[in-house]
């Protein structure tokens, strides 16, 4: 009965992220996921609740945000060793690996820049506390600047969720091949030249 009902969640969740990259959150609800799911609506609620519960099981799963120990190499405590820019550097670097490794994240990612509503921010809940999480294994306790280092972050993120949503329909990006592995690790490289000038010299100082 409990493997029936693990395999039964993960047909529902599996409905959710198809049809949140295929439709977006318009016309996202409980019916339409109980159909794509080929299961009664009622299990859905039984197993999950309302709808903000059933989001945030999608997102929690790992298949729709990388977890902190993926972007760590599945070393968090080696990494932790390393000078903070380099940490930093190599952490956005796995990020970017792992986003481009879920082409259903990309696809909601892309719906979430027209469409903004609850459920939406269900999922970018789920986000904010991912970073949370990375600050306090990685930079909390470390003597940085944290609204500065936050902000360098926050930006480099931003651009690697962009191109990433991006490289989806449109090949390159100024002269980068964003659909290939030679441009994206041209992206690396320029990833860890802001860190060591941005981050590095903080720390040198």
């Amino acid at each position: 009965m409990a493997r029936d009902r693990q395999a039964t969640e993960k047909k529902i969740l599996h409905a959710v992220g198809n049809l949140l990259a295929r439709e977006g959150f318009q016309r996202f609800g409980i019916n339409a996921v109980a159909r794509k799911a080929r299961v009664d609506k009622v299990l859905i609620y039984r197993y999950f609740g309302g709808m903000p519960d059933l989001l945030r099981a999608y997102a929690e799963t790992g298949t729709y945000w990388p977890t902190v120990e993926e972007v760590a190499g599945g070393d968090p405590e080696k990494l932790r060793g390393k000078p903070l820019h380099e940490t930093v550097a190599t952490l956005l670097c796995n990020f970017a690996r792992a986003i481009r490794k879920r082409p259903v994240t990309l696809e909601i990612l892309a719906w979430e820049t027209i469409e903004r509503n609850e459920l939406a921010k269900v999922l970018e809940k789920v986000r904010e506390d991912f970073s949370k999480d990375l600050s306090r294994v990685f930079v909390d306790g470390k003597d940085v600047a944290a609204g500065e280092l936050a902000t360098v972050v926050s930006l480099l993120t931003a651009g690697i969720n962009y191109i990433a949503v991006r490289s989806r329909k449109v090949g390159r990006y100024g002269d980068v091949n964003i659909r290939s592995e030679e441009g994206w690790k041209r992206l690396e490289s320029a990833i860890l030249t802001i860190c060591e000038r941005c981050i590095g010299s903080r720390e040198a100082a």
